[in-house]
């Protein structure tokens, strides 16, 4: 059974552009263009990672996490940026990554693996914020974490 990645982005072609990424890469796509569609498609089927961008309308991609993560708090997050600031709480709520916009497309595909096959150590750990290590580090490819 293929993954499935939600990907939720208030931008029409941004939405478009990452469902053929995906897709192409092998992943079954959910859609959605505001943090209410977000929950929607999370709630009315399995997901198996989020791609999350925060600037979403309606209410905030941060009000769509916690409403998420309430449900299922090991779904693993990608949280999607052009904003600045938002490291330390991304930090502190646990994602599972923060990209900035715009997005490395490889980089991307390569996190989503990661996060798909992080152990349940791993992500207990980073949900408790106690993975070392852990920290925004742009040239280390938009991860706030890495495990080696």
């Amino acid at each position: 059974m293929k993954e499935r990645v939600l990907v939720a982005d208030d931008d029409a072609s941004v939405r478009k552009s990452l469902r053929k990424v995906l897709v192409d890469a092998g992943f079954e796509v959910a859609l959605a263009a505001d943090s209410r569609e977000a929950v929607e498609q999370f709630e009315g089927g399995r997901v198996d990672v989020v791609l999350l961008d925060i600037g979403l309308p309606v209410k905030s991609g941060w009000n769509a996490f916690e409403r998420i993560t309430n449900k299922a708090p090991m779904l693993p997050i990608i949280v999607v940026t052009g904003q600045a600031g938002q490291h330390d709480l991304a930090v502190a709520a646990g994602v599972g990554a923060l990209m900035e916009k715009p997005l490395d497309v490889t980089e991307l595909l390569n996190t989503i693996r990661e996060l798909l096959h992080e152990s349940v150590e791993t992500r207990l750990l980073r949900l408790c914020g106690d993975v070392p290590g852990a920290g925004h580090a742009p040239s280390a490819e938009h991860r706030i974490w890495h495990e080696h």
